[in-house]
């Protein structure tokens, strides 16, 4: 599992804006009125959170809702979390479940084999020679391994609570960091539906780097194009 989470996440795409793409809110007041578009929806570079029409100027296309432009992909990505150098690859709407399980089975691995080398462990500091039956190379080599799996499972824990308080919340690790985001993701829509839009609704899929057709079909939002917010889920409740 481990190895197909890494993979899964080296080489599917993270998600690329389509060619042509244009906001449809835009274009159905617009009926093809460029000027009407610039009038209505002001282009922004800035946060990717809010709803004005944002713009990249090193792409020259329009940017959907929480998308950002990768200098080392040379390309904007469809909610873009942020550009892996250990799986040479952005992490995106498309990868980011895969992503995640690659931090979890990694995190799985590392503390099975220290707990595994612990007992070898406790025997590089026994004072009776009488009970080492391994050589000093080999308990100099379980020593180190042990202390490098430990390091490694840590810094992997704290890297994967953090992505889980961030799936929390329906956020990004660019969104969390941006210099105008607001304090609470318009996109935050409860714990149970954020978690769904990240790793969809079968359970059986949820430890595995898949989705499910019907979940494909029932949650447009794991394609990275459309998002709802808590703005326009409240806005049907205000018509009733």
């Amino acid at each position: 599992m481990l190895m197909w989470s890494y993979f899964s996440v080296v080489v599917t795409d993270p998600g690329g804006v389509p060619p042509g793409w244009r906001p449809e809110l835009d274009i159905e007041k617009s009926d093809g009125n460029e000027a009407v578009v610039a009038e209505a929806s002001p282009l922004s570079a800035g946060d990717s959170s809010s709803h004005i029409v944002r713009h990249c100027r090193k792409c020259n296309q329009y940017k959907p809702p929480r998308s950002h432009h990768c200098s080392v992909c040379g390309r904007c990505i469809l909610k873009m979390d942020h550009h892996c150098v250990w799986v040479v690859n952005c992490v995106g709407a498309r990868n980011y479940k895969s992503f995640l399980l690659f931090l979890f089975y990694t995190f799985l691995e590392t503390t099975v084999v220290a707990v595994s080398l612990f007992p070898a462990f406790l025997v590089f500091f026994t004072d009776g020679d009488d009970e080492i039956t391994v050589s000093l190379g080999s308990l100099a080599s379980t020593f180190i391994a042990f202390i490098l799996n430990i390091a490694f499972a840590l810094s992997v824990l704290g890297f994967l609570i953090m992505h889980i308080m961030l799936v929390a919340r329906n956020t990004t690790t660019i969104e969390a960091y941006e210099k105008y985001i607001t304090p609470n993701s318009p996109y935050d829509l409860g714990r149970k539906a954020n978690f769904e839009q990240v790793f969809g609704r079968n359970k059986l899929y949820w430890f595995v780097p898949l989705y499910t057709e019907e979940d494909m079909k029932r949650l447009p939002v794991l394609g990275g194009l459309d998002f709802t917010s808590r703005l326009e889920e409240s806005e049907p409740l205000q018509s009733l």
